[in-house]
């Protein structure tokens, strides 16, 4: 099973991010509630924590990259 990583919406007019950093690379395990990647918006920068425990299986947004919000950025699937 895998569990999709989404850009979430943090605010009112909030409409895109920008990945600044992953803090877990392809094939790390990861638990949930654990940050694994760090966003930032027209209002703050942000660490994004796991959905699910697993493993992260891709990263689909790079850092520096800049997409809309409920974007998927990332894929965890279990270990």
């Amino acid at each position: 099973m895998s569990v999709t990583v989404y850009l979430p919406k943090t605010g009112m007019g909030i409409q895109e991010g920008t990945i600044i950093k992953w803090l877990k690379a392809v094939g790390d395990r990861v638990e949930k509630g654990e940050p694994i990647v760090e966003f930032e918006t027209v209002k703050a920068a942000t660490e994004l924590e796991a959905p699910a425990d697993g493993v992260l299986a891709e990263i689909l947004v790079p850092e520096g990259e800049t997409v809309e919000v409920e974007t998927e950025i990332g894929i965890i699937r279990e270990a």
